[in-house]
């Protein structure tokens, strides 16, 4: 492929994979999957290459997810051009858990959606004091997907079930709290970290780093959090929420109130089914069944108009409410595909942790 949006190189014992579309922070698109895809294929049995490294071009992010501009495109045109991109990335996730070389992410900057997908499933994750990790997507009509559901699921207590309704998105010390990364380091070392990691083993270079690792805000909120998000319907969690008496609560539930009802909704019963279902990729199979029957949801598409589109910050959501949304409404993202469209895994596959 001649796309230069992904460069990949080798550079001692790395294999180097560059994200290049600083001007879309790196926004991820099926051509970029597929690229990533080759190289991994090349290094895994390259003997030269012993790790690789995952990065983002420019300064401001790793990679604010997929290329959302065309998701809105495809679903207003009622084409299913974003079920072959989601089959390809949420194999190419599974396929970076499961990778038999050290996988390294620099989450540095801006790292949603995708970009999640793209790094918290590897075996090292690094964030910096620059890092904004987040999984945004119940704010334009679409729910947690590349595996979001099964890392936040797995996060402690209902931090994740937090985290996935109101779309917050986290610095460092959250972000390793939460399970979605594993080292801290300032962002001003990542230049010799880079070089000092293409001349010998991560697990020989990571100890020369000892950046002191950031607070972590949510601990102090775990009790509320714990208590509200417990709740087995997303209006529960939303009453509970107004009730604490808290101001941050209070916040949280301004938050939900600006997300798409069906999403909300959605979402809660995807990460509740998602700690169920003992791997990675049976979450990525259930993940794909509900982003399949977004697409063809109003929300989606007036989600993303509002948001990245015509901005304008004020989506009609349809139902507008939660007491609208019906149950049989959310089981239809559950149904089954039919055999010829599921995503499918081999039963032995299994993802962190």
């Amino acid at each position: 492929m001649t796309d230069d949006t992904v460069l990949t190189e080798t550079d001692g014992c790395t294999g180097l994979i560059t994200l290049n579309r600083p001007q879309a922070l790196n926004a991820l698109t099926h051509p970029m999957v597929l690229r990533i895809g080759e190289a991994l294929t090349a290094w895994e049995d390259d003997p030269a290459v012993s790790q690789v490294l995952l990065r983002g071009a420019g300064e401001r992010g790793l990679c604010a997810g997929g290329d959302i501009r065309a998701i809105h495109a495809d679903a207003k045109a009622g084409t299913t051009g974003s079920l072959d991109f989601w089959r390809d990335e949420y194999r190419l996730n599974a396929r970076i858990a499961r990778y038999p070389k050290p996988y390294v992410a620099l989450m540095d900057g801006i790292v949603m959606g995708g970009g999640v997908g793209l790094s918290a499933h590897g075996g090292v994750r690094i964030v910096t004091e620059r890092s904004r990790v987040a999984m945004p997507e119940t704010g334009i009509g679409f729910v947690p997907d590349v595996g979001g559901t099964y890392l936040l699921s797995r996060a402690p207590g209902e931090l994740g079930t937090h985290l996935a309704l109101t779309g917050t998105a986290v610095g460092a010390g959250d972000a390793l709290l939460c399970g979605l990364a594993d080292h801290y380091l300032p962002s001003g070392w990542l230049e010799e970290f880079t070089w000092e990691l293409t001349r010998a083993p991560v697990a020989e270079v990571l100890p020369k780093f000892h950046g002191t690792t950031p607070e972590a805000p949510l601990a102090a909120d775990r009790e509320w959090i714990d208590h509200c998000y417990a709740a087995d319907t997303v209006e529960e969690i939303h009453k509970r929420l107004l009730e604490s008496g808290l101001a941050a609560a209070r916040e949280a539930s301004q938050l939900l109130h600006a997300k798409s009802p069906t999403s909300l909704k959605v979402t809660l019963a995807a990460l509740r089914r998602a700690r169920g279902l003992d791997s990675l990729e049976r979450v990525l199979e259930q993940e794909y069944r509900v982003s399949a029957a977004a697409l063809s949801t109003p929300d989606l598409v007036e989600g993303i108009r509002a948001q990245v589109i015509d901005k304008d910050r004020r989506p009609r959501w349809s139902p507008a409410a939660l007491f609208q949304v019906r149950q049989a409404s959310v089981e239809r993202h559950f149904a089954p595909l039919g055999e010829d469209r599921e995503l499918t895994f081999p039963p032995s596959g299994a993802g962190r942790g």
